[in-house]
């Protein structure tokens, strides 16, 4: 028998706007809060990948390119790293 699958990611946003239990949606928020940063680090790679740079990356963002940097190039592999150190 295959084990659960993992909840979707619209079920753990419900979860976490329901006011019926806040323990279950404080750990829903940080359910997502995980995923959204997996997501934000899947992408920055995918755009170094394409060719975009650092400013378009913090643009998308909403945050400095230092910040973005910051955040980031220990992270990306070092290919990447080297490609895109600017």
């Amino acid at each position: 028998m295959d084990p659960d699958p993992a909840p979707r990611p619209q079920d753990v946003a419900r979860a976490a706007a329901d006011p019926g239990d806040p323990l279950a949606a404080l750990r829903a928020v940080a359910s997502l809060r995980k995923l959204a940063d997996t997501l934000e680090f899947t992408q920055v790679e995918n755009a170094l990948r394409a060719g975009h740079g650092w400013p378009e990356i913090a643009a998308a963002l909403g945050v400095t390119r230092q910040a973005v940097h910051k955040k980031y190039v220990r992270r990306i592999t070092p290919e990447l790293r080297e490609r895109n150190h600017r």
